[in-house]
């Protein structure tokens, strides 16, 4: 009789635990998933550990010629020649994005579109180099 007491009160202790573990599982998960991601970039690898898709903000710098560049947000797409098949880029002069042709060739063909405080454009260049502009 001692003994089947004791069995049934460690099976009521046992349960007690059990709902007691399980609630909390459940809350400790939602709270472990965070609401925003926070960084000043983030980069997606493929197996091999190359970069294949980036967004990083890029400092105000001056090019070698004196050209000043804003702060810009760049989002690149690469493919697995390590070249950028997707560039879209904001800043506070305007935003662009350019979509690549064959990541092969060292001449760069496809599409640039750029808006800025001066104006719009959209730039078609083939692979044999013919390029066309289009602007309002």
């Amino acid at each position: 009789m001692k003994t089947q007491r004791l069995a049934i009160i460690l099976s009521v202790i046992n349960l007690l635990l059990l709902i007691f573990v399980l609630s909390h599982l459940g809350a400790a998960t939602t709270r472990g998933i965070a609401p925003v991601l926070r960084g000043h970039a983030l980069e997606i690898v493929d197996e091999h550990g190359r970069v294949r898709a980036q967004i990083t903000v890029l400092p105000t710098s001056t090019a070698s010629g004196g050209q000043k560049y804003a702060e810009t947000v760049l989002f690149r797409l690469i493919d697995p020649n390590g070249r950028p098949g997707v560039k879209i880029g904001a800043s506070e002069d305007g935003s662009g994005m350019s979509l690549a042709g064959d990541s092969e060739r060292r001449d760069w063909n496809g599409v640039q579109i750029l808006a800025s405080g001066t104006g719009s454009s959209l730039k078609l260049t083939n692979k044999d180099g013919r390029v066309r502009v289009i602007a309002p």
